[in-house]
């Protein structure tokens, strides 16, 4: 019997062993790194959904976005966790972006490789050409983004219930009423609307969902949800460089 057990133990270490290096492989090779690019983007596109939501509490009640963003700083270690996390995604999601990138590049310049679309001919555009550049500065974006909101200089205010917090809200609207800020923002989201253009369809490609009978309608949807969601960050800055950040959508 201990012979027995000593040999299935041999066994699944064995297996362990073979499987493991496979795994990493395929993630490593082009076809891997361009499955596991689907699946960071689509985790980060959700992301987005969620934190618009969570931006829009500025046209509610004039506390609304202090006390939301009160409840997330309240959530201790599982905010660091949870930004530990998205952190992971972007870097990766970023790593993975640019080796695809080398990689094709490399490829074009060898002269042993043709990359062409699904489908035949190539279906590139604006957006899909430009995925590396608008990638890189997103990612500097979101550097700038974080340091000047999470990490800004903030009043101490009072709320309702005698909690104190800090006054996000106002930081937010003393930022956009600065011609430059709301301007580069407006910018780069337009940059991140590219970006996500040719990304939201691709993610599908890439995960294998898309069809010739379905790809239109992919490619239709995945531009629907982008013009909706980045318009939807868009208005915000606009919105309150426009008016002075006094418009009757911000409650006071």
């Amino acid at each position: 019997m201990p012979v027995c057990m000593a040999l299935n133990r041999s066994i699944n270490c064995s297996t362990k062993s073979i499987i493991m290096p496979t795994i990493i492989k395929a993630l490593q090779s082009q076809v891997g790194r361009k499955l596991m690019t689907g699946i960071t983007g689509i985790a980060l596109m959700l992301f987005l959904v969620v934190h618009l939501a969570g931006n829009y509490a500025i046209f509610a009640s004039a506390e609304a976005f202090n006390i939301y963003t009160k409840k997330l700083e309240s959530l201790g270690i599982l905010l660091y966790i949870a930004e530990a996390g998205l952190l992971f995604f972007v870097l990766y999601h970023s790593y993975l972006g640019i080796s695809i990138w080398l990689g094709k590049r490399k490829a074009r310049s060898s002269g042993y490789e043709v990359y062409k679309s699904r489908g035949g001919a190539s279906r590139q555009n604006l957006a899909s050409r430009s995925m590396i550049l608008s990638g890189i500065t997103i990612l500097v974006f979101l550097v700038v983004h974080i340091w000047s909101f999470k990490f800004g200089e903030t009043e101490m205010i009072m709320s309702a219930d005698g909690e104190p917090m800090r006054d996000l809200r106002q930081l937010v609207i003393d930022s956009f009423t600065t011609w430059y800020i709301a301007l580069g923002y407006v910018v780069v989201l337009s940059l991140v609307m590219l970006h996500l253009f040719h990304g939201a369809w691709s993610a599908f490609t890439s995960l294998g969902v898309t069809s010739k009978n379905n790809t239109q309608a992919f490619k239709l949807g995945a531009y629907i949800f982008t013009m909706v969601l980045m318009l939807g960050f868009i208005f915000i800055p606009v919105y309150i460089f426009v008016t002075g950040g006094t418009g009757s959508l911000i409650a006071y």
